[in-house]
């Protein structure tokens, strides 16, 4: 069986205080028992599965949602904060206690249940049960308390052990770090020398073909310019051969030609006729 138990101060008499104990077997829904006491007396009820369902009828409400009010206002001890609202009237005799319970709205409240609860003749039992409740439930905590302490040792073990290890990870890696670095700053030394001297062939190239080319539109230059001068060379030698040929007179020229082409027959040559 469930139980809890609670501090309340009811709205008729705000300076008086109560335990209010709330006990159910599976769930509230399916009925509950209360018992209270002012330290003095004690009062005992029970609610039934049918008496809740007919209250939720009444106040036209869901069921499921009446029954997380009433666990809300009877189990979960939202009262200091003002949400739920508490109310004991008891006769002259204290024989009957009516108990009642409800939910403060901004411009009211409304009852969420009610019953009546009959005195118990030896509340000194109930009190003593109060009493043992509350010693069980702090035995529980306690237990719960060094539990958890114990966990909490064993966790901060494993969190001083993972802190050494991950400052030796990070040694690792600080040592790792610069040995890599200075790998690289070898492997780049390298690299920057070999660069050197690809460029330095390269220019080296570069300067050799300009050279060889230069050399080549030389000497293509000179060749032309010599073939040119043999040129002019062999026209200035055919000139100077037609200057020194000795000219010969115009008549006698005129005559070797035509003495060429029409024979003259001297006087001394016969006619013969054909």
């Amino acid at each position: 069986m469930e139980k809890t138990l609670n501090r309340i101060h009811p709205v008729s008499d705000p300076e008086a205080t109560y335990f209010l104990q709330v006990s159910w077997e599976k769930d509230l829904g399916a009925g509950f028992g209360i018992a209270l006491s002012d330290g003095q007396c004690a009062w005992t009820g029970t609610v039934s599965e049918a008496e809740i369902s007919r209250e939720a009828a009444d106040m036209e409400m869901n069921r499921e949602k009446y029954v997380e009010e009433l666990k809300k206002a009877l189990i979960a001890g939202e009262e200091p904060v003002g949400r739920y609202n508490f109310a004991v009237s008891r006769d002259d005799e204290n024989t009957e206690c009516h108990f009642s319970y409800g939910r403060n709205l901004k411009d009211g409240s409304f009852r969420l249940g009610s019953l009546k609860l009959q005195k118990v003749l030896s509340p000194a039992e109930v009190v003593k049960e109060l009493i043992g409740w509350c010693l069980d439930c702090l035995g529980r905590l306690q237990a719960k308390n060094e539990h958890l302490q114990k966990e909490n040792e064993r966790l901060f073990g494993c969190w001083s052990d993972a802190e050494k290890r991950l400052e030796k990870c990070v040694e690792a890696k600080e040592e790792l770090e610069a040995d890599l670095y200075n790998r690289f700053i070898l492997v780049l030394n390298e690299k920057k020398a070999k660069i050197r001297n690809l460029q330095k062939l390269l220019n080296e190239a570069k300067e050799s073909t300009a050279a060889t080319k230069y050399t080549r539109d030389t000497i293509t230059t000179t060749q032309v310019a010599t073939g040119g001068e043999n040129e002019y060379d062999g026209s200035t030698d055919g000139e100077s051969e037609n200057l020194t040929r000795p000219s010969l007179p115009p008549g006698k020229g005129y005559q070797d030609n035509l003495s060429q082409h029409f024979p003259v027959h001297t006087g001394d040559q016969k006619c013969s006729r054909p």
